[in-house]
Parts: C-alpha cells; sequence; structure tokens
C-alpha cells in the first residue's frame, strides 16, 4: 500500500514539474527581453527548480521501491 502512495506522489510531482518548466520558460523570456524589475522571476525559476528537483527524487525513490518489491516476488 505504501508504494502505491510514492507512486501518485510521483506522479503528481511529475504533472507539477512539467507545469514548472513552462513557467520557467515565461519566467525566463521575461529575463530575456529586459524587464525593469526581475526578481519576482528569478524568485519563480528558484521555486521550479526546487519542485523539478523534488520530483526527480521522488520519482528515483519510487523506482527503488517497485524495483524491490517486484524483485521480491520475482518478476525482475
Amino acid at each position: 500500500m505504501r508504494t502505491r502512495r510514492w507512486v501518485w506522489t510521483s506522479v503528481v510531482l511529475g504533472v507539477l514539474a512539467l507545469l514548472a518548466v513552462m513557467t520557467s520558460h515565461l519566467a525566463l523570456t521575461d529575463i530575456y527581453h529586459g524587464e525593469a524589475d526581475v526578481s519576482l522571476e528569478w524568485n519563480v525559476l528558484k521555486l521550479c527548480f526546487g519542485v523539478i528537483v523534488l520530483s526527480h527524487v521522488v520519482a528515483l525513490i519510487t523506482l527503488t521501491k517497485v524495483l524491490r518489491s517486484s524483485g521480491a516476488r520475482g518478476a525482475v
């Protein structure tokens, strides 16, 4: 049951990471165009980076748990 929770957490964070990539693109476009104050855009990029890294870490943990549980049953 705990593995299932990790899988759903990974899926949700994966969707959030996709949204973070799109948001990062918008923030980087504003920075590139030379807006006057880009501190908000840099904060958005920092937040999006955190979401993407967290998504990758949770995905790796989930993959490890799934591989271990399937290996115990002889499916690997």
